[in-house]
């Protein structure tokens, strides 16, 4: 992507109105066009098919294009990748409705590794956890990267065990790079700003909202090889990020636990539903290694 067309997406990115399909949409046109970038505001919403958010897009549109400085000292707060860029992770590029830029802190390079997802509880039990310190030593030591979302319970544990381990972890979010959510990981979201990689499609400033958690689950789902799910209720996040795995054609694991535990149910439908009962860290090597897409 050359340096007219980042400046561009980086603009839609911050603009209020578009998504990333209408980004999407956006950058295959534009593709198509010589690598185009000058078009207009109506172009934009006429390509990016933009319907019920048309006076945000153009009043924010409006708001950058005058503000042209503003932005570009914005975007030069910003580390980003994007999906024309080689660095961009493989098996991410392969989902549908993949995000065009990454904004990221941290080691780019862990992007290049081959991934394996672990999510689940929030309130993770002593089993849970437990489970998690069984498993994720194995993978470190075949030489998986970890990736979670960075919430509290299984997936912070994650991390946690992934770098006591000294292995390589990456943190998928939901808000800008500069906003740690919830606050009782934000000591392990800084550590790995500096020492692994935190990744978001949200730029700065970005504050949670519940609609960006079920697209962080797809990011979490769409750059790993398989998700292994560690107790999970009926109605958990993690079954989101579980039926993206399977809708991407990936490996999807998931823990049994005590059947009097609602916060295994959400696992148990998933080994009822033809996920790997996952008992021990073979059950996990086994697949991945046979893993091809």
């Amino acid at each position: 992507m050359n340096e007219e067309q980042r400046e561009l997406f980086f603009k839609l990115a911050v603009c209020q109105g578009i998504g990333n399909l209408g980004m999407l949409k956006v950058l295959d046109f534009s593709i198509n066009y010589n690598n185009t970038t000058n078009f207009s505001k109506e172009e934009i919403i006429h390509i990016a098919e933009i319907n019920t958010y048309q006076r945000l897009f153009s009043q924010s549109w409006d708001y950058w294009t005058n503000e042209a400085e503003k932005l570009k000292v914005y975007q030069a707060q910003h580390n980003f990748i994007t999906i024309l860029d080689a660095t961009y992770p493989f098996y991410l590029k392969q989902i549908y409705n993949c995000p065009v830029l990454l904004f990221y802190k941290g080691d780019i390079g862990l992007l290049e590794d081959a991934c394996l997802s672990f999510v689940g509880a929030r309130s993770a039990s002593v089993y849970g956890i437990n489970v998690v310190r069984q498993l994720i030593p194995e993978m470190v030591a075949h030489k998986l990267t970890i990736v979670s979302g960075l919430a509290k319970g299984i997936d912070s544990v994650s991390h946690q065990v992934t770098m006591q381990q000294a292995g390589r972890t990456i943190g998928v979010i939901g808000t800008g790079l500069d906003i740690c959510y919830p606050k009782e990981t934000a000591h392990t979201q800084r550590k790995m700003m500096e020492s692994q990689l935190v990744i978001s499609e949200y730029p700065n400033g970005t504050k949670p909202r519940r609609y960006h958690f079920p697209m962080r689950n797809r990011i979490i789902a769409g750059i790993s090889l398989g998700t292994c799910v560690i107790e999970a209720s009926k109605k958990s996040g993690s079954l989101i990020t579980a039926q993206a795995a399977l809708e991407y054609g990936r490996e999807v694991f998931a823990v049994p636990g005590n059947s009097l535990d609602f916060r295994s149910d959400g696992c148990h439908t998933l080994i009822q539903e033809g996920a790997k009962c996952t008992i021990c860290p073979q059950d996990i090597l086994e697949e991945i290694q046979n893993f091809s897409i």
